[in-house]
């Protein structure tokens, strides 16, 4: 690696992966700087980080923060922005080597787009961004020539098991999921479930949004999208499986039958830093998998019956045009209102099916197309319930 500090820009700094990744840049202070950093709503936080790491810039996209920020850090050279397009832009400035895509939702796309379109090296957690316009993207990507590395455990995994391979023809993709904390729950249990218990993931430690996602299983629904336009692949080449232990973290199974699995203690930092370093690998302190304490692997067939979620992605998928992106601001609609204890967790399901039943479908859709298709989408959620 070059002696010159790679720039990297967090978006989303104050999230989950954000504040991971942020553990990342200070273990490798030798290797990587904070350029800049952007939150939406979480400004104190916000305001310690860049205290912290002294970034060219920061933004908050609500704007109603925006005074505090500036008055917060008026003693440092640092320049303060605010509003949704600030953050877009933050993302093409030109110093900046790496861009980290941490936000959670719809949020994400169009600073993505103006990475890509500034040929920047992404590091992609945000996998609503390929789960609402994954063409769209893909094309960006191949026009611009930028470079998308996963960090979502799973899609990093299956990016580790194909380095190396060339153009060995892939047969199938096998995205492990945990099963959530309601993997054993019966109908009739799951009726009753508060968002409360659906917060205690057993494995991962994530952000109260994809926590719910991973409880219903939509998370697992994404990450099928998402892999089918990062690796190329048909829907059908695309399994599921439940994998409590949340070791494996996901599988290639090429066209001799050979099947390469990525394993590891459950640790964002992990994939977060090998986005960072790809294709080097840096010598960590993480914690060691130890087979004496991890002496049993088990694996079960996700329930479609149950966790409904997990259907209606593999159908959008299969149906291509905006009907991805219906499903996600659907979804971010019902998860919102659960959280809020609004409605019930089978609910949620109830909610999505009727939305994309009803929803105008387009075929071929454009990133106009995308933005209207979100905002009628997220009406008509808050119509039915």
């Amino acid at each position: 690696m070059s002696d010159i500090k790679k720039q990297i820009a967090i978006l989303g700094s104050t999230g989950s992966i954000g504040t991971q990744a942020l553990e990342v840049i200070t273990d490798n202070n030798d290797l990587f700087e904070v350029y800049a950093l952007t939150a939406n709503n979480q400004v104190d936080l916000l305001i310690e980080q860049a205290r912290k790491f002294r970034p060219e810039m920061v933004a908050i996209a609500n704007e109603s923060h925006y005074l505090k920020l500036k008055e917060a850090l008026a003693d440092l050279p640092i320049k303060v922005f605010a509003g949704n397009e600030s953050v877009a832009q933050v993302a093409e400035m030109q110093p900046i080597d790496i861009v980290l895509t941490a936000m959670v939702g719809y949020s994400g796309l169009k600073p993505t787009m103006n990475a890509i379109k500034s040929g920047k090296k992404i590091a992609l957690a945000n996998k609503e961004t390929l789960v609402v316009a994954g063409e769209l993207i893909c094309d960006l990507v191949s026009k611009h020539n930028a470079a998308i590395i996963p960090v979502d455990s799973e899609h990093s995994a299956i990016f580790q098991c194909m380095a190396g391979e060339g153009n060995n023809p892939v047969e199938k993709l096998i995205l492990t999921a945990s099963g959530g904390p309601f993997r054993t729950k019966s109908m009739r249990e799951l009726e009753h479930v508060t968002s409360a218990q659906a917060l205690k993931h057993p494995n991962w430690d994530m952000g109260a949004k994809i926590t719910i996602d991973s409880a219903s299983m939509m998370n697992k629904g994404f990450e099928i999208i998402e892999a089918k336009w990062l690796f190329g692949v048909m829907p059908e080449q695309i399994d599921v499986v439940v994998h409590p232990q949340s070791i494996i973290h996901s599988m290639v199974q090429f066209a001799d039958g050979s099947i390469k699995a990525q394993l590891g203690l459950p640790d964002m930092k992990l994939p977060i830093q090998y986005a960072f370093t790809y294709p080097d690998r840096l010598k960590t302190n993480f914690p060691r998998l130890d087979f004496n304490i991890c002496s049993q692997f088990t694996f079960e067939q996700p329930d479609l019956e149950r966790f409904r979620n997990l259907a209606f992605a593999y159908y959008a998928m299969e149906k291509g045009g905006n009907m991805p992106c219906i499903l996600n601001a659907a979804n971010e609609i019902v998860v919102a209102e659960f959280l809020k204890d609004k409605i019930g967790f089978l609910q949620m399901s109830d909610i999505i099916e009727k939305v994309m039943a009803k929803a105008d479908f387009i075929a071929h859709p454009t990133y106009d197309d995308y933005v209207k298709t979100d905002a009628q989408v997220r009406g008509l959620t808050k119509d039915f319930i």
